[in-house]
């Protein structure tokens, strides 16, 4: 399927979805939202797509943010809908049932920062920039941005964030632990496409199970994550790749997961 904001495509099992929107800075509009929900739905249910990353198309950016000029449009409630639509997607990207990598090459800034939050971690160029600047405009995030922030970083320094609407560096991102890692620009694609290749080499059920448990387990108690823990360590047991990643490393050779969540 071709779409009109967006390019995806499957290299070596990785899916790879590109916010095609150079001029616009990739800013998100209402049908590049559509097209990124029906990529989610496609990779969901698509065994031969076992990680995903998402970029953006140019040198400037990732996603720039939302596309402002769709806001004077708006009435309040029209507002309301276009920040829960968002609400909804991003929500299904981060429970997507398969890593996600955000391969941030330019500027992540407002609902760019906020997609970026909910994959599973970000990969950055040295020159991307991240922000939330909403602030400027007299509005608040929308998409998440005051609650995945301060989730990863703390609540006060979420606050000086957004109150500021000041914009990071990728350094000063890695630092407050906004992103994973940073790469010279001319090798961040490489570099996360390394990563993602060996990720989906690994056993789809585990990361599945690692996924769930991390997300599931961190507004838990210790004692309660632990125990969702355990539960989850018995039930791995009953998967085929399991086995096969036991009896390799008994055998003395390197696994060949199928990727399946049969067992």
């Amino acid at each position: 399927m071709s779409y009109e904001n967006i390019v995806f495509e499957v290299q070596d099992r990785v899916g790879i979805l590109t916010f095609n929107r150079p001029k616009a800075l990739n800013a998100l509009n209402p049908k590049t939202l559509d097209e990124v929900n029906d990529v989610l739905d496609r990779v969901r249910i698509d065994n031969d797509v076992r990680v995903l990353v998402l970029t953006g198309a140019g040198d400037k950016a990732f996603v720039a943010g939302a596309d402002i000029t769709e806001f004077p449009k708006m009435n309040p409630l029209q507002a309301r809908a276009f920040a829960e639509k968002g609400h909804a997607i991003f929500s299904k990207l981060e429970q997507l049932p398969k890593p996600v990598i955000a391969c941030v090459n330019g500027f992540a800034l407002g609902g760019g920062c906020e997609i970026a939050m909910s994959c599973d971690f970000i990969f950055a160029s040295d020159k991307a920039k991240f922000g939330q600047p909403e602030i400027n405009l007299g509005i608040i995030p929308g998409f998440g941005g005051t609650q995945r922030l301060s989730r990863l970083v703390g609540r006060a320094k979420a606050k000086e964030i957004c109150m500021t609407g000041d914009v990071l560096d990728a350094a000063t991102a890695k630092g407050i632990g906004l992103v994973a890692r940073v790469f010279p620009a001319d090798t961040l694609v490489a570099e996360t496409m390394n990563v993602a290749r060996a990720l989906a080499g690994k056993s789809a059920a585990a990361l599945r199970s690692i996924k769930q448990v991390v997300d599931c387990g961190f507004p838990l108690d210790l004692k309660t994550g632990c125990a969702l823990e355990a539960e989850a360590f018995g039930v791995i047991f009953a998967s085929r790749d399991m086995k096969e990643g036991v009896a390799a490393f008994l055998e003395k050779r390197k696994p060949e997961f199928k990727g399946t969540l049969e067992d």
